[in-house]
């Protein structure tokens, strides 16, 4: 990732976040490993609160050898799906902006 796509996914969480006194309820993170983001709900376990549970609902892998990102949802069956609409785009911005527009309601519910 380079250092501009870096900044453009660190805006875009930023910006997706809910209001700082939610936070301890629900927040919004990232993880990249291995050419591959993951973005998920950060949210207490509905049983237990002191477990705090990742729920991924959005994935991006670039592929070096296409020069392309690639943009994934994640299905009640747990399953990684192509999103179909946009499937992928040689510009990380234009695929974050697919999951904040969410207008099939893959990633927001």
């Amino acid at each position: 990732m380079t250092e501009k796509e870096s900044t453009i996914l660190q805006a875009f969480i930023e910006a997706m976040r809910p209001p700082e006194h939610i936070r301890p309820q629900l927040d919004i993170g990232f993880s990249y490993e291995k050419q591959c983001i993951e973005l998920f709900e950060i949210r207490p376990n509905w049983r237990d609160k002191t477990i705090i549970q990742h729920l991924p609902f959005a994935r991006i892998r670039y592929l070096g050898t296409q020069n392309v990102w690639k943009l994934y949802w994640h299905r009640a069956n747990g399953k990684w799906v192509s999103y179909s609409p946009y499937p992928e785009s040689p510009d990380l911005d234009l695929l974050l902006k697919e999951v904040d527009e969410d207008g099939y309601g893959c990633f927001k519910g």
